[in-house]
């Protein structure tokens, strides 16, 4: 006879708490990611990059590295707090269906977004390429990882729930190496979008699903460990300082790399990567400073908690409805501000600084105006 906690031949691990309410320090890091991912979207979007003095460059502009891969964390993170406890349960074919519904209509919002940034820009053969997915644009293509993430992850979190705890902890390592390897050395039979989509390609702006996946399941981790402990202020206090300690590691890993390059100095390696050098595809300066950022301010939101969501409740708002946000901005820096106003380099940075920065106000005011309207239906 099997003994207890046998099942099918497997170890059922411990069941997951499903928590006691909503976790506003999430949304406030999901806000801080999609503030910076604003910022910087007005800036590239309205002035340029190459328009930026220096010290625009760093600080403000390397400070905005953190947002992608805070955002990437910050969606397994939710994943894991929303979905992984009911994984492979009874209701759970409900459930994938929401997230692949959710796929779906990220997919949709995708495809218009790309034509609202395009529009001021490109021809309308070029448009209808980028739809076809032959070339991929650049302020939204995050959005286009979002929706194929949430059509296939959807089918492998029960199976990443039943996945012993080192076999997970290894998994992001392991996976990571391995995109770098086929991004180098894999042909994809000559197909370049498809490589850009799974693995990212020096010639297209893309986010790969592989190459980013390592991201995804550091938030999983993270978010299982917040939904165990986020309520014991013990347990609360050691993932705080966890996470804090390893992103730190991270950023101290970055500048010992940056000393050690005998060709440039500190400065140079913080200007490059507020240059976006090595952000695609993901090389290891780049990722050490963005990553290790990324987990410090996450510690921060935790640490703050509920408070700190309270104190900073626009950017709080921000992150309670994501895809709304990045709706709203796009919509404003590209089809009002490019094509309608057709304000391209008419502003100087600074001005362009207090543009990204109303910028950010004015989405938390139509996410809570749209919110009270739909309340009061």
């Amino acid at each position: 006879m099997p003994g207890k906690g046998i099942k099918a031949g497997l170890v059922e691990r411990p069941r997951l708490p499903t928590g006691q309410g909503r976790i506003e320090a999430i949304d406030l890091a999901r806000g801080i990611a999609i503030a910076l991912m604003i910022l910087s979207h007005t800036v590239s979007g309205l002035l340029g990059i190459r328009q930026v003095p220096d010290w625009g460059m760093v600080p403000i502009h390397l400070l905005t590295k953190f947002s992608s891969s805070l955002f990437i964390v910050v969606f397994g993170i939710a994943l894991a707090v929303a979905f992984l406890p009911r994984a492979g349960e009874p209701g759970w074919p409900q459930r994938r269906l929401k997230l692949i519904l959710r796929g779906v209509e990220v997919l949709f919002w995708y495809k218009v977004l790309t034509v609202v940034e395009m529009l001021p820009l490109y021809a309308p053969e070029d448009i209808l390429d980028t739809l076809l997915y032959q070339r991929f644009p650049i302020w939204v293509e995050i959005l286009g990882f979002y929706a194929i993430a949430l059509l296939w992850l959807p089918w492998v979190l029960p199976l990443w729930r039943r996945l012993p705890l080192w076999s997970r902890l290894v998994l992001p390592v392991a996976i990571a190496l391995v995109a770098g390897w086929l991004e180098r050395h894999a042909s994809f039979w000559g197909i370049e979008p498809l490589k850009a989509i799974l693995v990212e390609d020096d010639d297209h702006y893309a986010w790969g699903q592989l190459s980013r996946l390592p991201l995804v399941m550091v938030g999983l981790l993270i978010g299982e460990a917040t939904l165990r402990g986020y309520w014991q202020p013990v347990a609360r206090r050691r993932l705080v300082l966890g996470l804090a300690a390893a992103g730190g590691l991270m950023l101290l890993a970055f500048l010992a790399l940056a000393l050690g390059a005998a060709e440039r100095e500190p400065y140079d390696a913080l200007m490059a990567v507020a240059w976006n050098q090595g952000k695609h595809p993901p090389e290891l300066p780049f990722m050490l400073f963005s990553l290790g950022g990324a987990l410090v301010i996450l510690a921060l939101c935790l640490l703050g908690g509920e408070p700190a969501a309270a104190a900073l409740r626009p950017i709080t708002v921000i992150g309670s409805d994501a895809l709304k946000a990045f709706i709203f901005h796009i919509v404003v820096i590209f089809g009002v501000f490019r094509f309608l106003l057709e304000a391209w380099q008419v502003y100087a940075y600074p001005q362009v600084l207090g543009i990204g920065l109303a910028l950010v106000l004015a989405t938390a005011g139509w996410i809570a105006l749209t919110g009270w309207l739909r309340e009061r239906r």
